[in-house]
């Protein structure tokens, strides 16, 4: 559940077809069911039954001219999952219809591919696409109810203290070399990497309770026991992290971080694609570096159809991998890809298309958040060179500057000229889906560059007799601004700010550059500004705890060296702001009732919204193509492929 860099804001994908339409009220009534689960004292469950008779909501309004209609997607119910045992195997039963078996999916997404295939290692969404197809978690949540329900777990037990949690798993799982899965796996997954911060620490920051690690112990193979130092909200849905197999990896750990973060890389996998092992529905078949990557279906598996054939129907999965949203965008059109998640300005352009044969869908606003980020960090490097270069670094850690900037973005120009109308401006660090979204701060303020030039004169600024604006001691303010190259929406907003900050007498000098060189600048913090999209979860804010609290591993504005035993130097750079976040963060995590709850994040939210060290931008609505072919394909606003074991491909006529 961790918050992960988003290479594109939309996922792209491909689609067209049902009549729903996002529902926050009941969005909010699940919410109140998740959460009153931790309040009935001793639990045990084998799947959470969703609400029924959903009232309709608002949802954005946006029009698109074109020929194809967009069909809104709305929250539909549906039946608990059920345990059925097949050869001695406590399956999970899948909902939907039953299918057929064969075929391939194709999907496109933009950029060079994954930079590794492992899960627990990534930071970037891609990477975490791929390695997620491979691994599975103990629980997992229902797209339909937003609830949590048991995956690799049967069931699991929560004490009347909401501090223990005891995890029965299913009898007769496998991992894909057929060997299987015991409770030892887990601890071994749990103790060993996440407890340790190996790969991406954020699995075990978002865990955390007062910087304590919940302690994990077997009791038998099919069961484990999680203790959480205090009640802890978010800790049932963060027990989905991926699992993985001792016995394959046991010897990597042991050689230390390094080791970890480089293992199941790009190259094993191009190399040695069989020497990845998982639990997921797929395994990985082949992968060519910048090009493809393709999965098969896992035979061992633990899902069945309501026939009892084990699952997933889809012969293979394939992801290729393309230079900017132009090619991905023909790629569809050429009928290249299954699905196809289409940016605002792409919309017109698709409703036009009368082939392929696709359904378009509307699933509301994204969970994502897109954002101009502003580097903090006073560090210097071990020859004593800054992270940031004076004098740009004391503007950044000026709020006035950063508030002046804030006032002259026109978002509604980005969101008329660039999406072209289909999303809205975004003013917070909660998404407009978010169930925790601060409703007084959402409608933010309109640009205002009378705005902007007092609040840089607060500080000292002025102009010249050209315009240009200089600091107090006559230094003309220019500063480079990133972003990842292809992505033609970004690439668009980073011409847009430039123009923006002109008018205010600044040079911008903005550059895109590919995405993993871009991750890379970002992981090392030295970079000055950057225009960079996070995902995030419609449910629970909990999940950007590794990028708000000041010890994070995402903490990407004023990023620390966690691995530093030099705690008095750390705190050196510590804003009180930040520290007040930390605490928001650790009270957030302990509250169970909801409204208090909401309470702690809609603080957290002011308080990012004054210092603003990301600017936030716009939030697109979500419009997903998916060719006619695709079968059992039943998106919600929570998750757009989520039931990928249960979809289908329709077979072609001979005679057509």
């Amino acid at each position: 559940m961790s918050v992960k860099f988003a290479n594109c804001h939309i996922k792209h994908r491909q689609l067209i077809g049902l009549k729903r339409k996002p529902d926050i009220t009941k969005a909010k009534s699940l919410l109140c069911l998740t959460m009153s689960f931790f309040l009935m004292g001793p639990v045990l469950f084998t799947g959470c039954k969703p609400p029924s008779n959903p009232k309709a909501s608002e949802q954005l309004n946006f029009s698109p001219s074109g020929g194809k209609s967009i069909e809104t997607v709305t929250d539909k119910s549906r039946p608990d999952f059920n345990t059925v045992l097949v050869d001695g195997i406590e399956m999970l039963e899948a909902r939907g219809e039953v299918g057929q078996f064969g075929g391939t999916f194709y999907e496109n997404q933009i950029g060079d591919g994954p930079k590794t295939f492992n899960l627990l290692a990534s930071t970037d969404a891609t990477s975490s696409k791929v390695g997620g197809m491979l691994f599975s978690g103990l629980v997992s949540t229902d797209a339909y109810s937003g609830n949590v329900y048991p995956l690799m777990a049967k069931t699991v037990t929560v004490s009347s203290d909401k501090k223990t949690y005891t995890v029965t798993l299913r009898k007769g799982l496998r991992w894909s070399d057929n060997k299987p899965v015991t409770a030892n796996d887990v601890v071994f997954t749990w103790n060993r990497i996440i407890k340790a911060g190996l790969g991406n620490a954020s699995f075990r920051d978002t865990v955390l309770v007062d910087g304590k690690f919940p302690t994990v112990r077997k009791v038998d193979d099919l069961t484990i026991v999680f203790e959480t130092d205090k009640p802890f909200a978010p800790f049932l849905r963060n027990l989905s992290s991926p699992i993985y197999p001792k016995h394959i990896v046991s010897s990597v750990v042991d050689k230390g971080n390094a080791a970890f973060s480089a293992f199941w890389g790009v190259q094993t996998a191009a190399k040695n694609p069989e020497a990845f092992v998982g639990c997921g529905m797929w395994v990985l078949e082949k992968y060519i570096p910048r090009q493809t990557v393709v999965f098969k279906r896992n035979p061992h598996f633990f899902m069945v159809d309501q026939n009892k054939d084990r699952l997933p129907y889809l012969d293979r999965y394939k992801i290729s991998f393309v230079g900017d949203s132009n090619n991905q965008a023909l790629q569809f059109e050429q009928g290249q890809s299954d699905i196809y998640s289409v940016p605002g300005n792409f919309v017109s352009r698709i409703r036009k298309l009368e082939k392929p044969a696709f359904n378009l869908y509307n699933l509301g606003p994204t969970s994502g958040t897109t954002f101009l980020a502003f580097n903090l960090s006073q560090r210097v490097t071990e020859k004593g060179v800054p992270f940031v270069p004076q004098p740009q670094s004391s503007w950044f850690n000026d709020v006035n500057f950063r508030q002046a900037i804030n006032h002259a973005v026109h978002r509604q120009d980005i969101v008329d000229t660039i999406l072209k109308g289909i999303g809205k401006p975004l003013y917070t660090a909660e998404s407009l889906s978010s169930l925790y979204l601060n409703q007084g701060l959402a409608k933010g303020f309109e640009a205002d560059l009378n705005e902007s030039k007092a609040l840089l004169q607060k500080s000292g600024f002025s102009w010249d007799s050209d315009g240009k604006l200089i600091d107090k001691n006559n230094v003309h303010v220019e500063f480079t601004l990133l972003t990842n190259s292809g992505n033609t929406e970004r690439e668009a907003v980073g011409v847009s700010l430039q123009q923006d900050l002109a008018a205010l007498g600044m040079t911008v000098n903005f550059k895109p550059i590919d995405f993993n060189v871009l991750i890379g600048k970002l992981n090392e913090g030295q970079w000055q500004t950057m225009i960079m999209g996070l995902t995030g979860s419609k449910i629970e804010p909990h999940g950007g705890a590794n990028v708000w609290r000041s010890d994070g591993a995402l903490h990407l504005f004023n990023q620390r060296d966690t691995s530093s035993q030099k705690t008095d130097e750390k705190m050196q750079t510590h804003l009180p702001w930040e520290n007040q976040l930390d605490d928001l963060i650790a009270r957030g995590a302990e509250t169970f009732e909801i409204e208090e709850r909401r309470n702690i994040y809609n603080k957290m939210q002011a308080i990012i919204y004054n210092q603003v060290p990301l600017i936030y931008l716009y939030s697109p609505i979500n419009i997903i193509a998916v060719k006619s072919r695709i079968q059992n394909f039943d998106p919600t606003p929570l998750e757009t492929v989520h039931n990928l074991e249960e979809i289908w491909i329709k077979k072609q006529s001979k005679n057509k």
